[in-house]
């Protein structure tokens, strides 16, 4: 890529000001996604301001795409950290999620207190088709990325069979996908090689601040001491707000459950969102019950339609689970349903900020070496079979919202494929699917 003169010079230093405006701002605009919101950056601070090199840039996102977790939240996180430091981190991570989370808890108490108006429903009947092939279509862009030869589309079918007939749980899944992804590349290493699928880069937009040859600040730099205090804190911080839920509500109350049910979903999100959602499913509707399948539905339309990471919906299965248990009274559902919605919020992205500050100094030291391992290689191609399963749930209770007995929803099978269509055929963006699909499901609903 040519530059011009003024590209040349080097940019002047970001203050901590500078980026805690941008990160917010990030956090009101970050719709599309992972790979919208982590264009988005690239855009802004790779091409535009010349925070970070492309190099560097690359570098960071291959490590949070090892991660467990949101990959884009994960990413800001690192990136904050690089330039400012452990508050600079914590200030791109945080400002990244929370715009998400207080739209989240305004939609779903909207949802929840209004939902049965006629136009809310006309609206949900047309947006729970495209949630649907927003899905299959997810499914469709990891496998084409991921299943590169027959070894990993079985993987991918042993694993839809898995969670689809045996309804084996989902952490499961993923242990077998990792240890048959380890065993394979003693064997049959070319099968689990690593692809990389985000370029080389060797992009150049001019000098940046942190440039391709920068040394690592001093924060960055790995030392034993700060990893011992971090895990300290991190640690502390976990166990004080779970044993203070313990004792207002008891070990089964339903703020507890929720803050040990989604540490584990933090710590088996590879594959981002679209991955996680089925164990979230079979915890937040089969096993808890705080919520049905169909508010599950809902409320993925409601995450995609919102800025912020999709894992957000998280956000959204607190509110309903606080909201539906009346846990502090029939009296006071709107805080139950705040009060869910923050705890599961915290305990989903507490350890992503930990990954950061824990592996961030090590990651730094290797620069130029951190790849795609052979485990996380299978457990990508087991996520698409998980997602497929999801699909599957999801058009079910679309097509056959009372059952396999009743009437086949023809109507929202035709805007389920126009969405698909939409999303495969023409580039549509989510957002503007889901609207269109929302404004078809009422004009749909006050015609009947």
């Amino acid at each position: 890529m040519i530059v011009n003169a003024d590209e040349l010079q080097q940019p002047e230093a970001m203050t901590f000001s500078s980026a805690f405006i941008y990160w917010l701002k990030l956090g009101f605009i970050s719709f599309g996604g992972p790979a919208g919101q982590i264009s988005m950056m690239h855009q802004e601070l790779v091409e535009k301001r010349r925070w970070i090199s492309e190099h560097r840039f690359l570098h960071a996102l291959n490590y949070t795409m090892v991660l467990p977790g949101p990959e884009a939240q994960q990413l800001a996180t690192y990136i904050g950290w690089l330039m400012h430091g452990v508050w600079g981190g914590i200030a791109a991570g945080v400002l990244f999620v929370l715009p998400s989370l207080f739209i989240l808890i305004s939609l779903t108490w909207i949802y929840l207190s209004y939902g049965d108006v006629p136009a809310i429903e006309g609206i949900l009947y047309g947006i729970k088709p495209a949630v649907t092939a927003i899905v299959v279509f997810a499914a469709y862009r990891i496998g084409s990325r991921a299943l590169r030869n027959n070894v990993l589309r079985g993987i991918a079918v042993l694993a839809f069979i898995a969670i689809f007939a045996f309804n084996i749980p989902f952490p499961y899944i993923v242990l077998i996908a990792g240890i048959t992804g380890f065993i394979g590349s003693r064997f049959a290493p070319d099968m689990f090689r690593a692809g990389g699928h985000h370029g080389s880069g060797n992009e150049s937009y001019g000098p940046a601040i942190i440039d391709d040859d920068t040394p690592a600040p001093a924060h960055a730099k790995f030392k034993w001491s700060r990893l011992i205090i971090f895990s300290v804190i991190g640690l502390v911080i976990w166990a004080t707000v779970m044993l203070l839920l313990a004792q207002a509500y008891g070990w089964q109350g339903t703020l507890t459950q929720m803050g040990g049910f989604f540490t584990r979903a933090a710590l088996v999100t590879f594959g981002g969102a679209y991955a996680v959602l089925p164990y979230v499913y079979q915890g937040g509707v089969e096993h808890y019950t705080w919520l049905t399948g169909a508010q599950m539905i809902d409320g993925l339309a409601l995450g995609e339609t919102t800025p912020g990471p999709l894992i957000m919906v998280v956000a959204f299965v607190g509110f309903v689970g606080g909201w539906s248990k009346e846990i502090f009274g029939p009296d006071a559902l709107l805080m139950a349903g705040v009060a869910g919605a923050s705890v599961a919020t915290l305990f989903t992205f507490l350890p992503s900020f930990l990954f950061i500050l824990l592996g961030g100094p090590m990651v730094e030291a290797t620069r130029g070496d951190v790849k795609f391992t052979a485990p996380l290689t299978g457990i990508t191609a087991a996520v698409v079979g998980v997602v497929l399963n999801l699909a599957t749930f999801f058009a079910y209770h679309v097509l056959w919202p009372q059952g396999f007995d009743a009437n086949f929803e023809w109507f929202s099978a035709l805007i389920g494929a126009a969405a698909f269509i939409a999303l495969f055929r023409f580039k549509i963006g989510i957002v503007t699917t889901i609207g269109a699909c929302a404004v078809v499901g009422l004009a749909y609903s006050l015609l009947i």
